[in-house]
């Protein structure tokens, strides 16, 4: 027989790998690249947010130093004003004395600016030498002049080497007389270009850090993908012919677990595909016989009459067997579908004296019934009774003429077993797990199976189909027994579901 293969949907997986892992555009459309140039992107976005973000917050914070430094300004004016106006009346000369006196020792922040305007035109600063918008005969201070309340803003002047002006403008009132305007100003321009300085040094230092990060996510995202790569090259190699491949797990988390599961996938794949393999090779052994048996008794068959009788029912007699082995395959394969079972209610003592009368007429034997039990249960009435006479029958030819075959049932814990004893040759210890398998036999018979060795699988297929097992005692020498437990109400049922099939037999024409 032909090896087995994959199916074609495992095939064309493993195909798809193959190509992706041996494709031309390599290393750039490696799902490690992909993941880096993602990253790369997600981070050069929140750098590029950032900078104007980094921007307006150092201009906020040197807004807001500026203005209190000003305010500052305007204080320590103020309270000297206050002083000297303290001190008695003044006229204009006195006030002019003043700003002089006072302009002399201040030292005003750099890009700051006190300036004095007096009604008369009389104009003097902190430092002397003023930007062009502050100087006298501007418009600004024109309009500075003005004033007549406490005013403070910002003023746009377009010049990128002024850049804007922050002022705080506070009349003059002496003896209860306006005589001209206080005004502490602030230029921008240098205050923006140390912003832009920290920018772009917060520019370089992230770029830097960036190409650093780039390049330990390269490695990192190398290493975590470790088991996705090993996972990609033993699919790889995972052929028609070799499903033995592995992965090597180490550690814990997603990644180990994916490796165990897909470990345990190919577990349960290899086992699958060594069962179907065998089940197709001991088929086809099974059909080869009696195909062969036929083939060559056709081939030597004669004009004889007798003769021809003869090979007609050797060959139905084969055909037979083919028919019911046929039937025992299509019987398992139903066994894992929903509907295999058709439930109904069966009392336990009277279907167990029909059981024995079923099976005394398999073989001459010393049959014996025990314990018929009691109760009943809910159950598929042709699947249990074809499992106990696969039992029966197993019994027979496991035994010669007048050894002993005991059949029973008992309820007990709400299961109902039924048993089929023998004391016949027994199976070795080491063959009691096989002889369920399908195809199975138990070596060291007293005869040859007429079946195909799909029996005990039958039986162990009811059961499980019922929720329930079969279980063997044996011992080589003194015999066997199984026994058949099923639970006495399928969980599942529903009332209505306990109905009685009616099986109507067709007449023939």
């Amino acid at each position: 027989m032909a090896g087995v293969k994959l199916p074609q949907v495992f095939q064309s997986v493993t195909q798809s790998n193959q190509e992706s892992l041996t494709s031309p555009r390599g290393v750039l459309w490696a799902t490690r690249t992909r993941i880096l140039v993602w990253y790369a992107i997600y981070a050069i976005a929140f750098v590029a947010l950032s900078v104007p973000i980094f921007n307006h917050l150092i201009v906020l914070r040197t807004d807001r130093r500026v203005r209190e430094d000003l305010q500052e300004d305007v204080e320590s004016f103020e309270a000297a004003f206050d002083a000297w106006e303290a001190s008695g009346e003044h006229d204009d000369e006195s006030v002019v004395e003043f700003a002089e006196e006072f302009f002399l020792g201040f030292r005003p922040e750099d890009d700051n600016f006190l300036l004095v305007l007096l009604n008369d035109g009389y104009y003097r600063s902190a430092p002397s030498s003023l930007p062009d918008g502050l100087r006298p005969g501007s418009p600004t201070v024109r309009q500075w002049l003005q004033v007549n309340e406490v005013e403070s803003g910002s003023i746009a002047t377009g010049d990128r080497d002024i850049g804007n002006i922050i002022y705080i403008i506070n009349p003059l009132q002496v003896d209860e007389q306006r005589r001209g305007v206080l005004v502490a100003a602030h230029t921008t321009a240098g205050e923006q270009a140390e912003a832009n300085d920290a920018v772009t040094v917060f520019l370089g230092v992230a770029g830097s850090m960036m190409l650093v990060a780039f390049g330990l996510a390269w490695v990192a995202t190398g290493r975590v993908l470790e088991p996705v790569q090993a996972l990609a090259l033993t699919v790889r190699d995972i052929g028609d012919t070799n499903l033995s491949e592995r992965l090597a797990v180490e550690g814990s988390g997603e990644l180990a677990e994916l490796g165990n599961r897909f470990n345990a996938m190919l577990d349960r794949l290899e086992t699958t595909f060594e069962t179907q393999r065998q089940f197709i090779n001991d088929a086809g052994h099974e059909f080869r016989t009696p195909i062969t048996v036929i083939r060559g008794h056709l081939e030597l068959m004669g004009d004889d009459p007798e003769e021809q009788q003869e090979t007609l029912e050797l060959v139905i007699d084969e055909l037979d067997r083919m028919t019911r082995f046929v039937n025992d395959m299509i019987l398992l394969a139903r066994s894992e579908r929903p509907d295999f079972l058709q439930h109904n209610s069966i009392d336990i003592e009277e279907f167990t004296e029909q059981l024995f009368a079923k099976a005394i007429v398999l073989g001459d034997r010393n049959w014996q019934l025990h314990n018929r039990g009691t109760g009943t249960i809910v159950g598929d009435r042709q699947r249990i009774t074809g499992a106990v006479m696969n039992l029966a029958e197993n019994a027979v030819q496991h035994t010669d003429i007048g050894d002993t075959i005991e059949l029973g049932a008992r309820v007990t814990a709400g299961v109902v077993q039924w048993w089929v004893s023998d004391s016949g040759s027994g199976i070795p210890a080491e063959q009691q797990q096989r002889i369920f398998q399908r195809f199975a036999r138990a070596t060291g018979k007293r005869r040859a199976s007429e079946g195909a060795g799909l029996g005990l699988a039958i039986v162990k297929a009811i059961a499980e189909a019922h929720g329930g097992l079969v279980e063997l005692s044996s011992q080589v020498g003194r015999g066997s027994t199984f026994t058949l437990e099923l639970p006495l109400l399928q969980p599942e049922l529903e009332p209505s579901d306990l109905t009685i099939p009616i099986f109507i037999k067709e007449r023939k024409s």
